[in-house]
């Protein structure tokens, strides 16, 4: 399944700089502004912190919500006290795109965060033009010198890299390119099986000057409270404030949680 979401995100990719070459989005990039300090407001608190993520589906459960209007979805995370908000830009099984982070950078303060399959360059040099503070980057998708070079491009465009792991030996690789946030994802993304245990089964490789984000089976409060418990900073939660009726009072009911 990851192998499919990659090479898909990478076509769909291909398809735009057919039509915007990567000189254009380069200087769209490099003419974007200083990206916000992703590393300051997701940093190591007294209580946990929230990225509140746009999410129209997803390969697991199909479609999720409609969200015709991820602004305003966005505005209603920041008054709930999200820290950051993350959009996915997925085409093809999220029902995301570029022009989704776009609007919600236009209409929020907080950092917010590209979340899709980033493979190539191309898509680093996009998610910086459409405003991005931070970029998901795929242990698993990614072999390391890619890797490498992928973080290195998003530190030299002023955005921080969430760097996320599903094993041991990828929280590993992932320390080894000097990843500053690190994320645990609860969900296997070859198989889509989920683990709520595995943030705390890795938590202890990762060090304290490192942001930990648990990612995925998040939905109650006390799923929240329990990856605090296991040395979470920073939990990220998509479906349960979509799918819910009032995001607001959902998320700070995550919050008082942490």
């Amino acid at each position: 399944m990851l192998s499919e979401l990659v090479a898909g995100a990478l076509a769909d990719a291909s398809e735009r700089r057919a039509a915007r070459s990567l000189a254009q989005v380069e200087a769209d990039a490099l003419a974007a502004g200083a990206p916000r300090d992703a590393l300051a407001a997701l940093a190591p608190a007294d209580r946990v912190k929230i990225i509140a993520e746009v999410k129209r589906a997803s390969p697991s459960r199909g479609s999720l919500a409609e969200i015709r209007d991820p602004a305003g979805l966005a505005v209603s995370y920041q008054a709930g006290g999200a820290s950051a908000i993350s959009v996915l830009t997925e085409q093809r099984r999220f029902g995301g795109s570029l022009a989704d982070l776009s609007e919600v950078r236009s209409a929020v303060d907080v950092p917010v965060l590209r979340k899709d399959f980033i493979a190539d360059p191309y898509q680093v040099f996009e998610a910086r033009a459409a405003g991005a503070d931070l970029v998901l980057l795929i242990v698993a998708a990614l072999d390391q010198p890619v890797l490498r070079e992928l973080h290195e491009l998003i530190g030299q465009l002023g955005m921080t890299a969430l760097v996320e792991a599903h094993s041991a030996e990828e929280v590993d690789r992932a320390l080894e390119i000097g990843a500053a946030i690190v994320g645990v994802n609860a969900r296997d993304l070859s198989t889509f099986h989920l683990d709520r245990d595995l943030f705390g089964t890795l938590a202890g490789s990762i060090p304290s000057g490192v942001v930990r984000v648990a990612e995925s089976a998040v939905g109650s409060p006390a799923d929240v409270s329990h990856y605090r418990e296991a040395g979470a900073d920073v939990v990220l939660i998509g479906e349960a404030l979509v799918t819910g009726d009032d995001p607001i009072a959902t998320l700070q009911s995550f919050l008082a949680a942490g």
